[in-house]
C-alpha cells in the first residue's frame, strides 16, 4: 500500500510540472502571433517541437497514473483519486485544443502578413513601371528621334550582317561547284587518253541493250501464251 500511495504522489506531481510547464510554452508560443516571418524561425520551430514531447509525455504519466488507480481498486481507493486523475485528464484534453489553437492563430496570421507583403511589392511595381512610363513620355522630340535612329542604325548594321554572310556562303557554293566542274572535264580527258577505254564501254551498253530486247521478247512470249491458253 505504501508503495502504491508513494508512486501516486510521485506520478501527480510529475503531471502538475509538466502541465505548469505546458503553460509557460503556451506564452512563448503564442508570442509568435503577433507579425510573424515569411517562414517558421527555429525557435519558433523548438517550441512548436518541445509542446508536441510535453503532451506526449503527460499523456504517458495520465496512463500510469490510471493504472495505479486500477491496482488499488482492490484495497478501496479514494474517491478524491478518481477526481485528481479526472482533471488531469480534463487538462491534458484542453492544452490539446490550446496547442492547435494558437498554432491555427500563427499560420492565419503569417498568411495575413505575407499577402500584405505580396501586395505592397505588387504596389511597388506597379509604381516603377508607372515612372518608367512618364519618363518615356517626356521625352523631348529630339531624344525620341535620337532613340529611333540608334533603333534603325542597330537594324541595319545586323542586316549587313546577315547580306555578308550570305554573299559568302553563296561565293563558297560557286568555287565548289567550278572545282567539280573541273575535277569532272579531267577525268573526261583521262578517260579518252585510256587506249580501249571507249571501246569497253560501247560494248558494256552494246551488251545491256541486247539483255534488254532478250528479257522484253521473253516477257512479251510468256504474255502471249497467257493468252492463247486462257
Amino acid at each position: 500500500m505504501t508503495s502504491t500511495t508513494n508512486s501516486w504522489a510521485s506520478l501527480r506531481q510529475q503531471a502538475r510540472s509538466l502541465e505548469s510547464h505546458t503553460e509557460n510554452l503556451f506564452q512563448t508560443y503564442s508570442s509568435f502571433t503577433s507579425s510573424p516571418p515569411p517562414k517558421p524561425s527555429s525557435q519558433e520551430l523548438d517550441t512548436d517541437a518541445e509542446i508536441q514531447d510535453i503532451l506526449k509525455r503527460r499523456e504517458t504519466t495520465v496512463a500510469s497514473l490510471a493504472r495505479v488507480l486500477d491496482s488499488e481498486s482492490a484495497l478501496g481507493s479514494s474517491a478524491i483519486k478518481h477526481q485528481h486523475l479526472s482533471l488531469h485528464r480534463n487538462t491534458l484534453a484542453e492544452h490539446r485544443k490550446e496547442y492547435q489553437r494558437i498554432k491555427a492563430s500563427i499560420t492565419d496570421s503569417r498568411n495575413r502578413t505575407n499577402l500584405l507583403t505580396s501586395v505592397r511589392n505588387d504596389i511597388n511595381v506597379y509604381r516603377s513601371a508607372s515612372r518608367a512610363e512618364e519618363g518615356r513620355a517626356n521625352m523631348s522630340d529630339g531624344e525620341y528621334f535620337l532613340d529611333e535612329r540608334r533603333r534603325v542604325d542597330q537594324s541595319n548594321l545586323m542586316a549587313d550582317d546577315v547580306l555578308n554572310t550570305a554573299y559568302a556562303v553563296n561565293a563558297s557554293f560557286v568555287d565548289q561547284r567550278e572545282r567539280l566542274s573541273h575535277i569532272n572535264r579531267r577525268m573526261l580527258h583521262a578517260a579518252g587518253k585510256i587506249p580501249g577505254i571507249n571501246v569497253i564501254v560501247g560494248k558494256i551498253a552494246q551488251r545491256k541493250k541486247r539483255d534488254s530486247i532478250i528479257m522484253a521478247s521473253f516477257i512479251g512470249f510468256c504474255f502471249l501464251m497467257m493468252l492463247y491458253f486462257r
